[in-house]
């Protein structure tokens, strides 16, 4: 039986530390911040990152540099026969389309999973790879189930504040300054490919509710009532976020509903403060 590694990129949300205890190699993803290139986990911290989004520093996303990328697959086909690699969505980032580039170097030993996923439901998607491994498939075979799969989850997030939608160009400067002045939260959705919006609603609670709504719409229509993760993300507090994880258990007392940071590229866009709820279908192996 083929040995294969499962690799992915730090906007799965899993740590360098949970990476270790997993056996999952974790790409740390690169940021510029005024212009000056750091690494998360490695030489930015969440905490360093939210202190310079919130004092309008110039921060910016960057995909990885494929020879980082490459240098972690070398490293890993050492010690393994193939590489199954979970990058972030191709939709929000170019870094997919660049490793799958890349991997036809490779001779069918690096297989890359353009999954459509980012943050919790990226990070499901590396735990079913796991799954698919452990039950005897190759690199291919679990490349080509997840990528089958690979629209069966949903995110949507609440913003707490229109000034990093506006800064990324996602909605017009009027169009913040009025949602501003009337308190609307925009509800905004990741279905696969791009985060897109959802609905505009006037204030916090309304926002939770339409996320949860959302949710169990998708829990009954979408998924036709099959087993489903559930899963929390923030950019908020970590008391905040434990709110959240609270009242979303309270909405679906049969879950374990599992909670991560969003993505610093998500966050990037959307800034601190925000709330997230995301669901993804339970692969049977």
């Amino acid at each position: 039986m083929s040995r294969v590694a499962v690799l992915t990129d730090s906007n799965s949300g899993i740590t360098q530390a949970a990476g270790k205890e997993l056996g999952v190699g974790i790409l740390p993803m690169p940021f510029f911040i005024d212009g000056e290139e750091y690494f998360e986990e490695i030489t930015l911290s969440q905490k360093e990152f939210y202190e310079r989004l919130k004092a309008n520093h110039d921060v910016k996303t960057s995909q990885p540099a494929p020879g980082d990328v490459m240098g972690m697959w070398d490293k890993y086909l050492e010690e393994y026969d193939e590489v199954v690699y979970i990058p972030m969505s191709s939709g929000l980032s170019s870094s997919c389309e660049t490793a799958i580039m890349l991997s036809t170097d490779y001779d069918g030993k690096v297989q890359v999973v353009n999954n459509q996923r980012i943050s919790v439901t990226q990070r499901q998607s590396v735990l079913d790879a796991l799954k698919l491994r452990d039950a005897g498939k190759n690199a291919a075979e679990i490349k080509e189930i997840l990528e089958k799969v690979k629209l069966e989850s949903s995110i949507y997030i609440t913003v707490d504040t229109l000034k990093y939608l506006k800064k990324g160009g996602r909605i017009t400067p009027a169009a913040a300054a009025i949602g501003t002045v009337l308190n609307l939260k925009p509800v905004l959705q990741i279905q696969g490919e791009k985060l897109d919006a959802y609905a505009k609603v006037r204030g916090w609670k309304q926002a939770k509710k339409t996320m949860l709504d959302a949710i169990e719409k998708d829990m009954l229509h979408r998924f036709g009532k099959q087993p489903v993760h559930l899963e929390a993300a923030y950019t908020c507090s970590e008391e905040e976020a434990q709110k959240w994880k609270e009242e979303i258990e309270d909405r679906f007392p049969e879950y374990e509903v599992d909670m991560d940071p969003l993505s610093l590229s998500v966050a990037c866009h959307i800034g601190p403060g925000a709330m997230a709820v995301a669901c993804s279908k339970v692969l049977t192996v």
